[in-house]
């Protein structure tokens, strides 16, 4: 498939809202998983203010990554991502967005090589900047929101699901450090036939 074939990572983009104030909340899963693979690879990401975000670059087995969180609040992170991307000349095939989703159940993932903004304001913003919904992107279900869209979201995990987020990050990372050395659709294929099941 078209995109799947193509896709070389070089730039791993989280999305999500800055300050103390939002960071634990559903909306900041993207965030979370950046946050976790720096902290594994020993790195601190660092503002780039020229860029409206913070980054950092990390080798994981001598392959070079950037890794991004823009800082221009959720609606306008294409703002950010546009201006990476231009900075280092690199193309929509490079980069990995990864990103909370309504519509998934929590826990689970889905690894797409382009498709949809799907409702998700970060993701239409994307497109709406780099001009593509051909670049890749790892959802990772936060559930279905009960009542207000805005307030799921924008809330903090239950107790049940702040015991099972390291394991889902931890799920998320595996999921981006594989796809440096395998093959894309194998990975994708791997992590979406986990569709219905239990965490």
């Amino acid at each position: 498939m078209k995109g799947e074939v193509d896709f070389v990572p070089k730039l791993i983009v989280g999305l999500g809202n800055p300050g103390r104030a939002y960071a634990m909340t559903r909306h900041n899963l993207g965030f979370l998983v950046i946050q976790a693979l720096a902290s594994q690879q020993g790195a601190m990401l660092r503002r780039a203010s020229s860029l409206e975000g913070s980054k950092v670059r990390v080798a994981i087995e001598q392959k070079l990554l950037e890794l991004f969180l823009p800082e221009t609040f959720m609606n306008e992170s294409g703002r950010a991502v546009k201006k990476i991307l231009t900075y280092f000349n690199w193309q929509p095939s490079n980069l990995l967005v990864v990103v909370d989703d309504m519509a998934i159940p929590f826990g689970q993932m889905r690894l797409k090589a382009y498709g949809s903004a799907g409702g998700h304001n970060g993701l239409k913003s994307i497109e709406r900047e780099i001009g593509t919904s051909h670049y890749a992107r790892l959802r990772i279900g936060i559930g279905a929101a009960p009542f207000s869209h805005i307030d799921h979201v924008l809330g903090t995990f239950t107790k049940e699901e702040s015991e099972l987020l390291p394991e889902v990050i931890n799920r998320a990372v595996s999921a981006i450090k594989r796809l440096i050395f395998e093959d894309f659709a194998h990975v994708a294929g791997e992590v979406n036939r986990r569709e219905g099941q239990d965490i």
